[in-house]
């Protein structure tokens, strides 16, 4: 009792002092609201494909390297499809041309490559020496519509690149020129970076690789706003053929900007729709505008600190993040609806009060549960930090972040607020809600083990869907098929030979290697080899390397194989003024490696990544590759090891959410028992959305997996709260008034946190629908359980012994101020 008594002078003392120190608490807070908004122009958005790998690793920075190694060129694609559908016609010509000419006059573009401006052989008589190559464009020969047809029909090197196999459109590439400070920059990056691979970095290599980085960064920003103008003014350009073709762009870093506007837009409208409809649930449940005014303005003051503090420390919101604003807008709002149900009863039960008497009785019931609450709500977001996936992790530090915001701002700024309003009195609840939670109390009481049973075997039957839960996914699903992005990833993806690029790097057998010449005839058909291996997959669209100059060439001669020579000659000549632009280098010296560049259709039916990886892996060595002897790089392999690690992440995340929070529980309730009663029905929670998410079939990403831990987090605050209240009611009656008391508010918080997700269901970004829908179910679930199965384990297992006396909601003497 002593330990007790201390904890009530605790909280009382801090009751007392938050109302009397009400002005200094303003004027900080009004000090640090002007500190953050001089640092809000620099709070960033940062949703490059980049940001969804994980960095930290060696698949990434292998394929840094051999990015870097065969220095594939930035560019975007163009697809031009005409309406009428003939797509070698005179028109078709001049358009591509116009738009060719248009897109050169870009300021960092140092190419455009069409089927009009590459050499086109008809016959053998090209790989005669001094034959001039670059002559032999549609430009320089202006071919007929038919004679380009023929010229390009099954074309090894050009079909899925410039066009398509049905020939109903064609592509232009558009080539931007590198930036030479940042090129250097990233050089040094990368140098240092790979040493990882084999040793940790020395202090003096990170504090070189943070300046590095440091000095990067201005170039990174000031390349993305030049990459937006560009995509504008690309799109402008593409408006003069509308009447006549229907044009598509792509390109890895247009999808990072599309990204960018989704985040931007989501941000913004649904920001304001979930203002909105808080605002219009606060004013029908209290009915008076400063039950609306000041939960919404310090609600709106937590997320300006927040994204004020962001701004100052460089912390970027990606794609993962991007939903923090509506995430602490619902969370900050939780605790104050919290505060004002108790609050509210005191208003009712003692309208002789002060306002600061009210408010220091409010903070006297309510300080701890709600510190306890948002404490183990930082939990939940806390585990993310150890899922293994470092733009979860960077989501759990910023969602820390905004947590200790939330509660110091609920907690310090609204009840200080709230202290300097006139007391009135208070509307009255509704009657039909608090006659329905009593009748839930009065069922739970009498059936507790009926209840038990039949929520456990409701969330038992819900979890068999865990077993369904599956990771494929691609980067063209996470857009609304209605959305002009899926569209044009869509089309690129079926028409111009995939989307996700994989390489793979083989380094060749130096005995076999002949000095006069760019690869030997061993070589070349372990090469042809491999090509085929890889070519064999149904989701494998264009493959690139060698190969297809030795197939132009075959087509060249009568279909009569070539000499190594006379395929030396023909790479030569074509390689370093078509293919490198295209595709990047097939070929690099020091070591002596060969580069398959492929593109995977991530729209083909029924497509398993890690299947496809690993029968790669098998074919690869089965026609003659030792496992050392290659690898396998890009954006596939990066992303599919993302995917890998989902199911592993989500058990590993959601053991420590459960281990932590019972620790914490333990500390809050100091007994074994009660820990473990409030973890059911959280732990009921976390398995019904985790096979919800598998009976609708929708995959795990980087968002949807955090879902359940968020879920908890969040749901056990309502838990906390009730448990709180029940243990602080005297015998007898504990039940009901703890659904009196408690009840209401719990439904409130539910149902607004519920509303206020569900928004997300309109955005065109699908894993901001199912984060949001997602979470919404959670917390309707978590509002069952907290409702039905955690009164009913406290009524059967938690007996009040009549020595926990009601906490006190009227104030000492001199409380008021």
């Amino acid at each position: 009792m002593s330990n007790q008594n201390k904890q009530n002078g605790l909280v009382s003392w801090l009751a007392h002092s938050i109302v009397r120190l009400r002005w200094a608490i303003i004027m900080v807070f009004i000090g640090l609201i002007a500190l953050a908004t001089t640092f809000l122009s620099q709070f960033r958005i940062d949703a490059s494909a980049d940001t969804l790998l994980v960095k930290n690793n060696a698949l990434y920075i292998e394929s840094q390297l051999a990015n870097q190694r065969f220095s594939p060129d930035e560019f975007i694609l163009v697809a031009y499809q005409p309406e009428d559908g003939e797509l070698f016609s005179e028109q078709t010509f001049a358009d591509i041309a116009a738009l060719s000419a248009d897109y050169a006059t870009l300021e960092r573009v140092s190419s455009v490559t069409s089927m009009l401006t590459v050499p086109l052989l008809a016959d053998a008589s090209a790989f005669t020496a001094g034959a001039d190559v670059a002559s032999l464009t549609w430009q320089q020969q202006r071919y007929s519509p038919a004679q380009m047809r023929r010229l390009l029909t099954d074309h090894p090197i050009f079909t899925d690149l410039l066009l398509n196999k049905a020939q109903t459109a064609a592509g232009i590439q558009i080539v931007f020129k590198a930036d030479p400070e940042l090129t250097e920059l990233d050089r040094q990056i990368l140098s240092i970076q790979q040493h990882t691979l084999s040793r940790e970095l020395t202090a003096t290599e990170q504090n070189e690789l943070a300046q590095l980085q440091q000095a990067a960064d201005p170039l990174r920003q000031r390349l993305m706003k030049q990459r937006q103008q560009e995509i504008d003014q690309i799109e402008q350009f593409n408006r003069q053929v509308s009447e006549r073709a229907a044009t598509y762009v792509g390109g890895a870093y247009v999808v990072g900007q599309h990204l960018v506007d989704m985040i931007k837009s989501d941000l913004t409208s649904f920001g304001l729709a979930i203002a909105l409809i808080i605002a219009v649930l606060l004013l029908l449940i209290y009915r008076s505008w400063r039950g609306v005014f000041f939960p919404l303005l310090s609600c709106n003051v937590s997320v300006l600190l927040t994204c004020g503090l962001f701004g100052l420390l460089d912390i970027r919101t990606t794609v993962i993040s991007a939903n923090f604003i509506a995430l602490q807008l619902i969370l900050t709002l939780a605790v104050m609806i919290h505060l004002l149900g108790a609050y509210r009863e005191i208003a009712h039960d003692k309208p002789d009060y002060t306002q600061q008497q009210r408010v220091i009785g409010m903070l006297a019931q309510k300080i701890s549960p709600c510190f306890y609450a948002t404490l183990t709500t930082s939990v939940g977001f806390g585990s993310l930090i150890f899922s293994g996936i470092q733009p979860v992790v960077d989501f759990g530090f910023m969602m820390l972040i905004a947590m200790l915001i939330t509660m110091s701002v609920s907690l310090l700024l609204f009840p200080a607020l709230l202290s300097m309003l006139k007391a009135r009195p208070e509307s009255a609840d509704f009657g039909w809600l608090a006659s329905a939670l009593q009748q839930a109390a009065g069922m739970v009481k009498r059936r507790p083990y009926p209840v038990i049973l039949l929520i456990v075997v409701m969330f038992g039957a819900l979890a068999t869907g865990i077993s369904r839960l599956n990771v494929e996914n691609s980067f063209i699903n996470y857009f609304a098929k209605d959305t002009q992005v899926h569209r044009e990833l869509a089309f690129i993806d079926q028409q111009f030979g995939g989307s996700t690029p994989l390489d793979i790097v083989i380094t060749l057998d130096p005995t076999q290697a002949k000095p006069d010449l760019v690869i030997a005839a061993d070589q070349l058909n372990q090469l042809h080899l491999a090509h085929a291996a890889v070519n064999a997959f149904e989701a494998s669209g264009s493959v690139t390397s060698l190969i297809n100059f030795t197939t132009l060439a075959r087509q060249l001669n009568d279909n009569k194989p070539l000499t190594e020579y006379e395929l030396d000659t023909i790479y030569e000549m074509l390689s370093s003024k078509v293919t490198d632009q295209l595709v990047g280098a097939y070929l690099a010296d020091s070591p002596s490696q060969v580069r398959i560049a492929t593109r995977i259709q991530d729209t083909t039916a029924d497509l398993n990544r890690e299947q496809l990886m690993q029968q790669l892996h098998q074919d690869l060595q089965t026609v003659g590759l030792a496992e050392q002897d290659y690898k396998l790089t890009n954006l596939f392999v990066l992303y599919q090891d993302i995917l890998s690690r989902l199911f592993d992440s989500q058990v590993t995340t959601l053991g420590l959410v459960y281990l932590a929070l019972g620790i914490m529980l333990l500390a809050i309730f100091r007994s074994v028992k009660i820990a473990l009663i409030a973890l059911i029905p959280n732990i009921l929670t976390t398995l019904g959305i985790l096979g919800l998410i598998g009976w609708l079939n929708i995959p795990l990403d980087l968002m949807t997996i955090t879902i359940a831990a968020i879920a908890m987090g969040i749901a056990v605050d309502d838990t906390i709260h009730f448990i709180h209240n029940y243990l602080q009611q005297p015998a007898g009656d504990a039940l009901a008034a703890t659904f009196g008391h408690t009840g209401m508010a719990i439904v409130f918080t539910s149902v607004i946190i519920a509303a206020g997700f569900a928004v997300f269901g309109f955005s065109d970004f699908l894993p901001s629908v199912y984060f949001g829908i997602l979470t919404a179910a959670a917390m309707l679930m978590a509002l069952l359980t907290d409702l039905t199965i955690l009164p009913a384990l406290l009524s059967r297992f938690v007996k009040n012994s009549g020595q926990r006396q009601r906490q006190q909601t009227a104030p000492v003497a001199g409380g008021q101020s």
